[in-house]
């Protein structure tokens, strides 16, 4: 009987429906479990693939150049050890394959003036427009990014409230050169960002690369930013520009910004491993509650079996097929009904409230993956086998003289 794959599998079904109501009791608890595990993936993945998307296209790009061992150490004049001569390098990294957008910056501390307040911001001279044409995810809640405005200011959302400033409103900016003496500038604020990180939007504000080096009287650049075409990219292009014997460094964005974005990476992971094994554990005693009952009742078709000569293997061979095929059609139909429901209901996605060390809610889309899909489908059906197993090993030890009298 059990000998042949096909007539195991036949026998299988046959046992399967001939008591319908706890096959679909069994069927619906798997899928229960695959399409939650399944449902629960792509939602973890929706909001990485948000946190990635925001911290690259609305503030360090791709990855950041310095000069080797500047981001490791503190130095008494950090302009020394800026980049020097940017041009050759900046000439060269557009050049590269995957290098989409080259940006050219300068990060320094200032005095902000506006009327009789004043207050200290952490200031970002960049190229506005090339920056604008990358760096889509920051969000303008009043005025416009700042692009071509040669004496624009950017401010963030917490210091232009501060300063009392709005779009058209002028603001003078002091700083110290490198030389040590104190130089300044009037721009005019174009508008007002939100990133989200209270940190950033309460200290934080970008004028013209131009501006900041007539500020600190210098030629050089402090980084050079990235935009790739993918994240991909990163690796080839870093080892590139940045080898040994470079004088260079590349930083990748997860690590610049670390506290939220990569530390969210790994925490997200974490709880989903947690959940995932929460899961398997309600699946696997809900399989075992029900197939236990169904076992159970069969003491004496598997003392039949025996005595006809199948053996304990053969025997439990049968349930893990029957366990087999309840498996595949729950996790098959735990992933169809995660399916339609994620291209019906959530195909908008939904709004999720800030998280921790933001200010601001996120849309956020769940993003279903194949390689999801085919490790839910073999863990839901694993779950079934091994409830599966456990409630048939017990009866299957049986002799066949014990098995028989429990009629």
């Amino acid at each position: 009987m059990v000998r042949d794959l096909a007539a195991l599998f036949h026998l299988a079904a046959r046992n399967v429906f001939r008591n319908p109501r706890r096959s679909l009791l069994v069927v619906l608890t798997v899928a229960a479990g695959a399409g939650s595990l399944f449902l629960f993936d792509g939602f973890n993945t929706g909001i990485l693939n948000q946190y990635r998307e925001g911290t690259i296209h609305s503030r360090f790009g791709h990855g950041e150049l310095n000069t080797a061992g500047y981001r490791e150490q503190v130095f008494e004049k950090p302009w020394e050890h800026w980049i020097q001569d940017p041009t050759p390098i900046m000439d060269k990294l557009k050049t590269l394959p995957g290098v989409q957008h080259v940006f050219p910056r300068i990060g320094f501390f200032a005095l902000l003036t506006k009327g009789g307040i004043s207050l200290s911001g952490r200031g970002q001279g960049i190229d506005g427009a090339e920056e604008a044409k990358f760096f889509t995810k920051l969000r303008i809640s009043d005025g416009v990014t700042l692009s071509d405005q040669p004496d624009g200011i950017l401010l963030g959302q917490g210091l232009a409230h501060s300063l009392g400033a709005k779009p058209g409103d002028t603001v003078t900016v002091l700083a110290n050169t490198i030389y040590g003496s104190i130089n300044g500038a009037d721009l005019t604020v174009v508008g007002i960002f939100l990133t989200g990180t209270k940190e950033f939007d309460d200290s934080g504000f970008r004028i013209p690369l131009s501006v900041a080096q007539t500020l600190l009287d210098t030629k050089s650049i402090e980084s050079i930013a990235l935009g790739l075409n993918t994240l991909e990219d990163w690796d080839p292009v870093s080892k590139a520009i940045a080898g040994p014997g470079s004088g260079l460094e590349a930083t990748p964005f997860a690590v610049l910004d670390k506290v939220f974005y990569q530390n969210a990476v790994d925490w997200l992971s974490s709880q989903f491993q947690i959940i995932k094994y929460i899961i398997f554990f309600i699946v696997i005693l809900g399989i075992f509650s029900t197939v236990s009952t169904s076992v159970l009742e069969r003491k004496e078709e598997v003392g039949n079996l025996r005595a006809n000569g199948e053996s304990r293997l053969n025997v439990l061979s049968l349930f893990l097929a029957e366990g087999a095929l309840l498996g595949f059609a729950g996790a098959f139909l735990g992933l169809a009904l995660v399916l339609i429901f994620n291209n019906t209901v959530l195909a908008n996605g939904f709004v999720m409230p800030p998280s921790p060390g933001l200010t601001r809610s996120f849309r956020v889309f769940v993003e279903l993956q194949p390689s999801s899909a085919l490790e839910t489908f073999f863990l839901g059906s694993a779950c079934a086998l091994v409830g599966t197993a456990i409630a048939a090993v017990k009866v299957v030890r049986l002799s066949i003289g014990e098995a028989l009298r429990a009629i």
